[in-house]
């Protein structure tokens, strides 16, 4: 786009290999062949593809090899974060072309300059457990590589929501030390979004200078239920997108869009006027 930048975003696959369902219910395969051909028939085309976390079910190699054989029909680059399902080993074994997961020894951190607009990528995971954390080690990288460019529009996307969704079985296991990661921001004005996945709803929340957003699952979707100790459920609502449209002079507009084919697009206006 001229002199701007699309960025689209998906979230929390969970992919699973031999034909197995999610919970015995979900198509998650199924789900990932139709947001990338969506996102292939996009016009205008993203520029490049970031997906939140939660790439596979369980972190078997097995349903890394399937991940990898369905993004093989993308058009656009794709950069890949962990979630709490992913295994960081086996992601970084079967995805060795991806240079970037590689920057960080220990953590799948990234930092991509190809573009008008920064993308960060944040390794929020922590191995065997639910919810995320930012170790200091992890926040003092963060910060290194934003003081190298205060003043470029900046994507950071992590997988752990930093926020109180309201959804409670959720924010039990949210980003642990997300009050850090908001002082830290504080600090800079050119980030323009604070990406995440995990809640499988599209939420928004101010955090520090920016905009906490979570991205929509592609398959399933957390139960909006925001009762105090309501149960753990997923509903089969419309799976859905981001996209991130930055401009100079504007900044960030973020659309949310759905995977699934509905009637239209229809006109407003026929040959007399708006049609009544």
């Amino acid at each position: 786009m001229d002199n701007g930048c699309l960025i689209a975003q998906i979230s929390d696959p969970h992919i699973k290999a031999a034909g197995k369902l999610s919970y015995r219910r979900v198509d998650t395969r199924r789900a990932l062949r139709d947001a990338i051909a969506l996102l292939n028939r996009l016009t205008p085309r993203a520029d490049a593809l970031l997906i939140s976390g939660d790439l596979v079910d369980f972190g078997r190699v097995e349903e890394y090899a399937v991940l990898e054989e369905l993004l093989a029909d993308l058009t656009m680059p794709c950069y890949l974060i962990p979630g709490n399902h992913d295994d960081r080993r086996r992601l970084r074994e079967r995805f060795a072309g991806h240079a970037y997961l590689h920057q960080h020894d220990e953590f799948v951190q990234w930092v991509v300059d190809d573009f008008p607009v920064r993308l960060i990528g944040l390794d929020s995971s922590v191995p065997g457990q639910p919810h995320g954390e930012l170790c200091l080690e992890r926040l003092a990288w963060l910060d290194e590589v934003l003081r190298q460019k205060p003043d470029t529009p900046t994507l950071i996307m992590l997988h752990h929501h930093p926020f109180d969704s309201g959804i409670d079985h959720m924010d039990r296991q949210q980003l642990r030390n997300r009050h850090a990661l908001e002082e830290l921001l504080g600090a800079y004005h050119n980030v323009e979004r604070l990406l995440c996945g995990h809640l499988h709803r599209s939420v928004q929340r101010r955090f520090a200078n920016t905009i906490a957003y979570s991205c929509p699952g592609i398959s399933h979707q957390v139960t909006l239920d925001l009762r105090h100790q309501a149960p753990a459920t997923f509903s089969l609502e419309p799976p859905g997108y981001l996209l991130h449209h930055w401009t100079p002079g504007a900044g960030m507009l973020t659309h949310q869009g759905f995977i699934d084919a509905y009637p239209g697009p229809y006109p407003f206006f026929d040959a007399n006027g708006l049609i009544d």
